[in-house]
C-alpha cells in the first residue's frame, strides 16, 4: 500500500483532513453544511459537525491500533446498557444497524451534541447526585463482563510503563536511578495495597470519571467512555474527591452514601485509592511519551521534554510515596 493511502505510524491522524471529516458523516447518508468544529481531545480525533436543518452530530475518529473493532463495540454496547438503564450517558448513533464505521482508513462513530458544563463536587448537593448516578453505572456494570477492554492492574497501568519510559530512555539520565527507585518502591507499596483490599469483585466500569468527562445539566451527563474497562469499583470514585483531610473525609461520606443506594460498596477498596493516583502518576507519564511523535502533543505539552518536568515529577512522586508510607488504614467489609 501507498503511503498516502495508510496512516503513518508517527503522525496517525495526518491523513484526516477536514473534507475526510465531512466524507465520513455523509457516507451514512447525513447531510453536512461545510460547518466543522474541532473539539479538544488528545488521544482520538473529534469534531462537531453541521447538518442540514438538523441538530449538529460528534464525530469521533479512533486512534489506528489501540483498541481492536471487539473492544470498541464493547464500549458502545456498555454505553447502550447504561442509557437503557435510564443513566444520562452520550451512546454513539446506529446508522444502518452499526455503531462503528470505517472511512479512508479511520474508524469512527457518531454521537449526539450535549450541552452541559464541569460539575463542582466539593458541593454536598452535586457530590450525592453524582454518587447516586455512579452507583446506577456500576449496578449495570456489574450484570455483565467485558472480554476484550482489558483490566486495571498493577503491571498495566505501573509496571508496564515504568520500565516502557526506562527502556526507551526517557528519564534524564541524572535522573533516572531516583526514578527507578522511587517506582520500584511505590509499586511495592501499591501491591500491598491491593493484597489489603482483599478479594474485592471486579466490575465494568467508566475507567476514567473526573470532572471533565462528566458534563452538569440539571444533573450529571456521563461523556467519553473511550477507557471503560475491568477493575475497582473505587476507580470511578477516587478522582471526584479533592481537598484538605478533612474535606476529603466529608466528600467521601456524601459520596457513598449516596452511591450505596443504589449499588453496594466494600469499603476495602479505600485501601486502593492512593494506589490508584500512584499508578495514574506513573502511566501519564507512559501515555505522553507513547503518543509524542503525534504533532498535537508536543503542541499541547511543550513542557514535557523539558528536564524540569522530570524533576518537578520526581517530586511528586516522593511526595506520593511518602502518603503511602504513612500508616495505612486497613478498612474491612
Amino acid at each position: 500500500m501507498d503511503r498516502e493511502e495508510k496512516n503513518d505510524v508517527g503522525r496517525p491522524f495526518a491523513l484526516l483532513q477536514p473534507e475526510r471529516v465531512l466524507e465520513a458523516a455523509e457516507a451514512l447518508g447525513l447531510i453536512t453544511d461545510g460547518r466543522l468544529l474541532a473539539l479538544n481531545s488528545y488521544e482520538n480525533r473529534v469534531w462537531q459537525i453541521g447538518l442540514e436543518e438538523a441538530e449538529p452530530v460528534i464525530a469521533k475518529f479512533y486512534r489506528p491500533a489501540r483498541w481492536t473493532d471487539q473492544a470498541i463495540l464493547e464500549e458502545h454496547a456498555f454505553t447502550a446498557e447504561l442509557a437503557a438503564s435510564g443513566l444520562s450517558v452520550v451512546a454513539p448513533l446506529a446508522f444502518e444497524g452499526g455503531t462503528l464505521h470505517e472511512h479512508a482508513g479511520f474508524r469512527y462513530a457518531l454521537f449526539p451534541r450535549q450541552g452541559g458544563h464541569a460539575p463542582e463536587p466539593e458541593d454536598w448537593d452535586t457530590l450525592k447526585r453524582i454518587g447516586r448516578a455512579l452507583g446506577r453505572l456500576h449496578a449495570v456494570g456489574q450484570a455483565g463482563a467485558f472480554e476484550y477492554r482489558g483490566s486495571i492492574s498493577i503491571e498495566a497501568l505501573g509496571r508496564g510503563p515504568r520500565d516502557w519510559l526506562l527502556e526507551n530512555e526517557w528519564i534524564p539520565f541524572h535522573l533516572e536511578s531516583a526514578f527507578r527507585t522511587l517506582t520500584d518502591d511505590l509499586l511495592a507499596h501499591v501491591a500491598s495495597a491491593w493484597e489489603r483490599a482483599g478479594d474485592y469483585r471486579p466490575i465494568r466500569l467508566h475507567g476514567d470519571c473526573h470532572p471533565g468527562n462528566i458534563l452538569w445539566r440539571d444533573g450529571p451527563h456521563f461523556v467519553d467512555l473511550d477507557d471503560c474497562r475491568t477493575g475497582p469499583a473505587v476507580q470511578d470514585l477516587w478522582m471526584l474527591i479533592s481537598g484538605e483531610r478533612g474535606e476529603r473525609e466529608q466528600q467521601w461520606g456524601w459520596l457513598l452514601e449516596a452511591y450505596s443506594t443504589f449499588c453496594e460498596f466494600d469499603p476495602r477498596e479505600l485501601n486502593l485509592v492512593e494506589a490508584l493516583r500512584a499508578l495514574r502518576m506513573i502511566h501519564y507519564q507512559s501515555w505522553l511519551a507513547q503518543r509524542w511523535d503525534d504533532p498535537a502533543f508536543p503542541l499541547a505539552f511543550p513542557w514535557f521534554e523539558d528536564e524540569r518536568h522530570w524533576e518537578n515529577l520526581i517530586g511528586q512522586l516522593r511526595e506520593q510515596l511518602s502518603e503511602m508510607q504513612d500508616e495505612p488504614v486497613v478498612w474491612h467489609r
